[in-house]
């Protein structure tokens, strides 16, 4: 395959800017650039970045808080032929050194406050806020002219989550990221108009590889926050600025519970995007009460495949508010049992995939690979069932379905039953070892309001069979969550299962 064909992620970019180089691409805090200037600092910042001795193939970490610096950074390796390595901002100690030393970054871009974390001996190099910044040195590099990367090189490590088990690299080439950005696209509606804001880490998958990239492709001016900051959001919903959101259900659990939630003008959002974890079922009604005009959509998906997999749009919701919709343009799927034999409709099953925008396996772990990728079909491990229409609802995670006497219980429906009780607000399910019942259902629980262990088991009992209801209730004053709002089960067994 020969280069020059613009399948590239920065050629999304290129084009974009070739088609309209005087409108706004990015604003951050005060900087704005346009889509001309954006694609030039990429360039110069590629140019950076070979000057420091750097090859193509080789691995560059990005340890940095959401900023223009840290999307020029990552635009600018796909454009040198580097492989970009997105590492959570908030990781510390072990965790750290693991994805550094285990992608073999032959150098981190960090932040000037983060990179006195990093394992002593790791090369480091500024992205912003420093006299040696990334940023700092653009004016000053040449315009980086080499080769095209090609469309199978890989262009990124993007590291799972890691909440059962040590985070792997999902080796995603240039093509597997250009097919996601067209099924983003097409399924979330995307267009030029759109005044998106993207407040959720760029290093994640979700914000960067479903949206603000996308974005770019279309040719929006997109705003990059910090944080999702519901006071700034609000603010800029109010002055029309942003009329387009993703945010995980935890930030919409926030706004839906502040005070001034019903009180705000919030007619100027248009498009309201869910996703990276299960949204309840009570949480989105309340907002489809409060924004009856509102166009939401729902984003299921997970890193390997780009990461987004299936789409539920605002006209399929009546009816299906727990399904995560259907498969976006790039993406086969289908429900299989224990042995990989497709399930009956309504039949509970792990969801398997096929896509080109599926990822080359998992850096340097070739069992993991082999595990993962079976009998042509790339093995999620989340439980789900499918419809007569191919829409798909995801029951849990294979991992989290909890084993009570014998009788399997799927968190997420009792989980539902938990936020339909107004002094809950927020509950997560898990199994603890028990000896009578093997696994007991368990729900740990942040209340918003007085309540007790046994009002909150005799309400589920009310709306479950009374094996799937909980038979303790633990009060926390907050969940563990990873930077994507993922809720972290494994701490809550770790922490409450002895």
């Amino acid at each position: 395959m020969t280069p020059g064909h613009g399948s590239t992620v920065d050629g999304v970019l290129r084009r974009s800017a070739r088609r309209t180089p005087a409108r706004v691409a990015v604003e951050y805090r005060d900087r704005t650039w346009t889509y001309e200037e954006l694609d030039e600092a990429v360039s110069r910042a590629a140019s950076v970045l070979l000057a420091e001795g750097l090859a193509p193939g080789d691995r560059v970490g990005a340890y940095g808080h959401n900023s223009d610096a840290y999307l020029i950074a990552f635009l600018a390796c796909a454009r040198a032929g580097l492989v970009h390595v997105p590492v959570n901002q908030s990781l510390t100690g072990d965790d750290l050194a693991y994805i550094v030393a285990q992608s073999g970054s032959s150098l981190v871009l960090a932040d000037p406050g983060l990179a006195g974390r990093l394992p002593a001996g790791v090369r480091t190099a500024a992205l912003r806020d420093a006299d040696d910044s990334l940023l700092a040195r653009l004016a000053a590099a040449p315009v980086h002219e080499g080769p095209e990367p090609r469309t199978d090189d890989l262009v990124q490590l993007l590291y799972t989550s890691g909440t059962t088990a040590l985070p792997k690299g999902a080796m995603m080439t240039h093509r597997a990221l250009v097919h996601e950005y067209l099924s983003a696209i097409t399924a979330l509606d995307l267009s030029a108009g759109d005044r998106p804001a993207h407040a959720l880490p760029l290093y994640h998958s979700a914000q960067m590889h479903v949206f603000l990239l996308p974005y770019l492709a279309v040719g929006a001016t997109n705003t990059v926050l910090d944080a999702p900051d519901g006071d700034r959001l609000l603010d800029l919903i109010e002055a029309g600025r942003v009329d387009s959101l993703f945010a995980p259900p935890t930030v919409w659990i926030g706004l839906a519970n502040r005070p001034d939630f019903t009180t705000r003008d919030l007619s100027g959002l248009r498009k309201a995007y869910y996703g990276a974890s299960i949204m309840p079922v009570p949480v989105l009604e309340r907002l489809r009460e409060r924004l009856p005009r509102l166009a939401l959509y729902n984003c299921f998906g997970q890193s390997e495949i780009g990461p987004l997999a299936t789409v539920l749009a605002p006209d399929e919701h009546k009816g299906r508010l727990d399904s995560c919709g259907r498969t976006v343009l790039f993406v086969d799927a289908r429900v299989v049992d224990e042995d990989g034999a497709e399930v009956p409709d309504g039949t509970p099953g792990e969801i398997v995939y096929r896509s080109p925008q599926l990822c080359e396996g998992y850096w340097e772990k070739p069992e993991e690979t082999a595990e993962a990728f079976r009998d042509g079909w790339f093995h999620s491990g989340d439980l789900a069932v499918r419809d007569a229409d191919g829409y798909f609802t995801i029951v849990d995670r294979v991992k989290d379905v909890i084993n009570s006497g014998g009788v399997l219980v799927a968190s997420r429906q009792v989980e539902d039953v938990l936020y339909t009780h107004e002094a809950v607000a927020e509950a997560a399910v898990i199994g603890l070892p028990d000896e009578k019942w093997i696994e007991a259902v368990t729900a740990v629980v942040v209340a918003r309001g007085e309540t007790s262990e046994e009002e909150l088991i005799a309400h589920a009992r009310e709306n479950l069979a009374s094996f799937k209801a909980p038979k303790r209730v633990l009060f926390v004053d907050e969940l563990p969550r990873n930077a994507s709002g993922k809720i972290l089960k494994r701490e809550l067994r770790d922490r409450f299962g002895s």
